[in-house]
Protein backbone atom coordinates (compact mmCIF):
# COMPACT_ATOMS: atom_id res chain seq x y z
CA UNK A 1 0.00 0.00 0.00
CA UNK A 2 2.52 2.21 0.81
CA UNK A 3 3.89 2.03 -2.87
CA UNK A 4 0.70 2.94 -4.24
CA UNK A 5 0.62 5.90 -2.28
CA UNK A 6 4.12 7.12 -3.02
CA UNK A 7 3.26 6.12 -6.89
CA UNK A 8 -0.40 8.25 -6.89
CA UNK A 9 0.93 10.85 -5.05
CA UNK A 10 3.19 12.01 -8.78
CA UNK A 11 0.26 12.06 -10.21
CA UNK A 12 -1.57 14.51 -7.73
CA UNK A 13 -2.00 17.91 -7.74
CA UNK A 14 0.64 18.95 -4.36
CA UNK A 15 -1.74 21.30 -3.04
CA UNK A 16 -4.73 19.04 -3.29
CA UNK A 17 -6.09 17.45 0.03
CA UNK A 18 -5.80 13.96 -1.39
CA UNK A 19 -1.97 15.15 -1.62
CA UNK A 20 -1.80 15.62 1.17
CA UNK A 21 -3.52 13.10 3.38
CA UNK A 22 -1.41 10.72 0.82
CA UNK A 23 1.87 12.72 2.57
CA UNK A 24 0.63 12.44 5.80
CA UNK A 25 0.51 8.92 5.86
CA UNK A 26 3.95 8.38 4.57
CA UNK A 27 5.28 10.70 7.05
CA UNK A 28 3.21 8.76 10.19
CA UNK A 29 4.28 5.02 7.83
CA UNK A 30 5.38 3.02 10.77
CA UNK A 31 3.28 4.72 13.56
CA UNK A 32 0.37 3.88 11.33
CA UNK A 33 1.56 0.13 10.56
CA UNK A 34 2.88 -0.68 13.83
CA UNK A 35 -0.04 -2.41 14.86
CA UNK A 36 0.78 -5.31 12.14
CA UNK A 37 4.02 -6.07 14.01
CA UNK A 38 3.14 -6.08 17.70
CA UNK A 39 -0.03 -7.76 18.82
CA UNK A 40 -0.28 -6.26 21.78
CA UNK A 41 -0.84 -2.45 20.00
CA UNK A 42 -4.53 -1.55 18.83
CA UNK A 43 -5.47 -0.44 15.66
CA UNK A 44 -7.11 2.72 17.22
CA UNK A 45 -7.19 4.42 19.73
CA UNK A 46 -10.97 3.72 20.60
CA UNK A 47 -9.90 1.88 23.81
CA UNK A 48 -7.91 4.68 25.60
CA UNK A 49 -10.16 7.22 24.64
CA UNK A 50 -12.97 5.35 26.10
CA UNK A 51 -10.84 4.82 29.23
CA UNK A 52 -10.20 8.41 29.18
CA UNK A 53 -13.43 9.81 28.67
CA UNK A 54 -14.60 9.82 32.88
CA UNK A 55 -11.38 11.69 32.82
CA UNK A 56 -12.55 14.52 30.37
CA UNK A 57 -15.97 14.25 32.24
CA UNK A 58 -14.58 15.02 35.48
CA UNK A 59 -12.17 17.86 33.85
CA UNK A 60 -14.05 20.74 35.61
CA UNK A 61 -12.63 19.17 39.30
CA UNK A 62 -9.51 20.70 37.82
CA UNK A 63 -10.82 23.90 37.50
CA UNK A 64 -11.38 24.10 41.36
CA UNK A 65 -7.83 22.87 42.56
CA UNK A 66 -6.81 26.66 43.82
CA UNK A 67 -3.71 27.14 41.07
CA UNK A 68 -2.17 25.85 38.40
CA UNK A 69 0.10 23.30 40.34
CA UNK A 70 -2.97 22.00 42.18
CA UNK A 71 -4.59 21.14 38.60
CA UNK A 72 -1.09 19.78 37.06
CA UNK A 73 -1.08 17.47 40.16
CA UNK A 74 -4.43 16.61 40.07
CA UNK A 75 -4.64 15.62 36.11
CA UNK A 76 -1.30 13.52 36.46
CA UNK A 77 -3.02 11.35 39.66
CA UNK A 78 -5.76 11.15 36.99
CA UNK A 79 -4.13 10.16 34.58
CA UNK A 80 -2.22 7.30 36.80
CA UNK A 81 -5.31 6.15 37.88
CA UNK A 82 -6.75 5.45 34.55
CA UNK A 83 -3.55 4.15 34.02
CA UNK A 84 -3.99 1.03 36.63
CA UNK A 85 -7.74 0.87 35.44
CA UNK A 86 -6.27 -0.06 31.73
CA UNK A 87 -3.55 -2.55 33.32
CA UNK A 88 -6.40 -4.49 35.51
CA UNK A 89 -4.57 -2.82 38.66
CA UNK A 90 -6.01 -1.31 41.87
CA UNK A 91 -5.34 2.30 41.73
CA UNK A 92 -5.75 2.91 45.57
CA UNK A 93 -3.88 -0.69 45.90
CA UNK A 94 -1.04 0.71 43.89
CA UNK A 95 -0.83 3.64 44.87
CA UNK A 96 -0.72 2.48 49.00
CA UNK A 97 1.88 0.27 47.90
CA UNK A 98 4.05 2.92 45.94
CA UNK A 99 4.05 5.49 48.49
CA UNK A 100 5.01 2.81 51.24
CA UNK A 101 7.90 1.94 48.78
CA UNK A 102 9.13 5.54 48.31
CA UNK A 103 9.09 6.47 52.24
CA UNK A 104 10.78 3.37 53.05
CA UNK A 105 14.14 4.47 50.42
CA UNK A 106 12.89 2.67 46.79
CA UNK A 107 16.09 3.62 45.00
CA UNK A 108 15.46 6.35 42.13
CA UNK A 109 17.45 4.07 39.59
CA UNK A 110 14.49 1.77 40.00
CA UNK A 111 11.34 3.68 39.68
CA UNK A 112 10.29 2.58 36.26
CA UNK A 113 9.22 -0.69 38.61
CA UNK A 114 6.58 1.20 40.22
CA UNK A 115 4.61 2.14 37.31
CA UNK A 116 1.31 0.40 37.12
CA UNK A 117 2.18 -1.04 34.13
CA UNK A 118 5.06 -2.98 35.30
CA UNK A 119 5.22 -6.68 35.64
CA UNK A 120 5.24 -6.40 39.69
CA UNK A 121 1.17 -4.85 39.27
CA UNK A 122 0.32 -6.86 36.08
CA UNK A 123 1.36 -10.16 37.38
CA UNK A 124 -0.61 -9.79 40.29
CA UNK A 125 -3.91 -8.35 38.68
CA UNK A 126 -5.33 -11.87 39.68
CA UNK A 127 -5.00 -11.47 43.41
CA UNK A 128 -8.00 -9.16 44.78
CA UNK A 129 -5.85 -6.64 46.66
CA UNK A 130 -4.45 -5.55 43.34
CA UNK A 131 -7.04 -6.40 40.72
CA UNK A 132 -9.09 -3.59 39.94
Amino acid sequence: MKQWFEAKLDHLAQKSDTAKALRYALRHWDGLTLYLDDGRIEMDTNAVERAMRPIKLNAKNALFAGCDEGAENWALLASLIETCKLNGVSAEHWLADVLAKLINGWPASRLDELLPWASTYTMHAHDPRLAA
